[in-house]
């Protein structure tokens, strides 16, 4: 069972959350709060997996709340659930610790998928913010001649890190699960790089979805 905190100044949105995931076998909303002082006031006699935080709150907001819970409570995994969908707001709150981010228009399928996604420990970003950031990075297609030469060119462990960083994990969390160091993967990806001619990480994700590494 997948313990949930919800963690919203709106009533109506947390009402609504607890609503939707009310007949999920797996998930249990066992306490709600209304800004980050009343999160961390719950949680001592509260435990929980995941909190599912707003970043816009009074007080205490969802970023401050962030650096408390990485701190002190380092094995709750935190879902962003905000309006905020540019990309600056993403990557501060992934820096601050939160392993996912889903906008409050999202569906109900892929906030459960995205909750079960971190309870497990994976990061996870919503539909809508991932094509928002591949079409803001697109690089240009490389023709199917030279793609699949690009792909050719790599080694079978460059071609490992190359589907795990599709799949969003970060270089240290790919150098644990390939038993290797994060200077090793850093230098596997930069000769990705340098084979593939892709000049960012989302150019590297749509390489890899054009050469088959990653389904669409």
């Amino acid at each position: 069972m997948i313990r949930i905190i919800l963690t919203d100044d709106h009533a109506i949105i947390r009402d609504g959350v607890r609503s939707l995931l009310r007949d999920e076998p797996e998930l249990d909303v066992v306490g709600e709060a209304g800004n980050g002082e009343e999160l961390l006031a719950l949680l001592p006699g509260t435990p929980a997996d995941v909190v599912l935080l707003d970043l816009t709150m009074p007080g205490k907001d969802g970023f401050a709340t962030l650096n408390t819970l990485r701190e002190q409570y380092p094995q709750i995994r935190v879902l962003i659930l905000s309006m905020l969908d540019h990309e600056r707001y993403v990557a501060q709150a992934l820096d601050a610790g939160a392993t996912g981010y889903v906008l409050k228009n999202t569906s109900r399928s892929e906030l459960v998928y995205a909750l079960h996604r971190v309870a497990a420990g994976h990061h996870f970003l919503c539909t809508a913010i991932s094509m928002g950031l591949l079409r803001k990075f697109q690089a240009p297609e490389l023709p199917v001649g030279e793609s699949a030469r690009a792909t050719s060119s790599l080694s079978k462990r460059e071609l490992e890190v190359l589907q795990l960083i599709a799949e969003g994990l970060t270089n240290a969390e790919i150098a644990d699960k390939l038993f290797t160091s994060k200077r090793t993967i850093e230098t596997h990806r930069q000769n990705i790089i340098e084979k593939t001619q892709a000049k960012n990480t989302a150019a590297l994700i749509k390489f890899a979805v054009s050469s088959g590494l990653l389904p669409e």
